[in-house]
């Protein structure tokens, strides 16, 4: 079987500096390098955390991402990517601290016993919170 591992999500954001500043205070992701892709166009920031990396775009004149796209359950209504999820070993807790930063939870619940929880980033984009009992 072909080796897969995962190495960056890309999200387009509406204003690049705000993003790449609230990924590193909130969720401690570090700045790795940016560019500007003149083919699209588009400043381009990564951010990395460990091994795994974001991938920040900013188009001009790109659209303002749709209500229902950072809704749980109702995002699932239109096809495409969905969210990110981060693996974390408790979720409340992680939820408190969060709370804590000024960062907005849109849902806690209970998958298969398991609590989880959503967040949005400044721009919108659903996060994902797992318990994850290895972690």
């Amino acid at each position: 079987m072909l080796e897969l591992r995962p190495h960056h999500l890309g999200l387009s954001v509406p204003n690049l500096e705000e993003s790449i500043a609230w990924y590193e205070r909130t969720l401690g992701f570090a700045l790795e390098k940016t560019l500007y892709l003149g083919a699209i166009p588009a400043r381009v920031a990564f951010l990395r955390r460990g091994e795994f990396r974001l991938e920040l775009f900013e188009v001009p004149g790109a659209k303002p991402l749709p209500e229902e796209r950072k809704t749980p359950h109702a995002d699932l209504k239109t096809h495409g990517t969905k969210h990110l999820a981060f693996a974390v070993e408790d979720v409340e807790a992680a939820v408190r601290e969060l709370e804590g930063r000024g960062v907005e939870v849109v849902m806690r619940a209970r998958i298969e016993g398991g609590p989880m929880a959503f967040i949005r980033d400044n721009a919108g984009n659903l996060l994902e919170l797992v318990q994850v009992s290895s972690f």
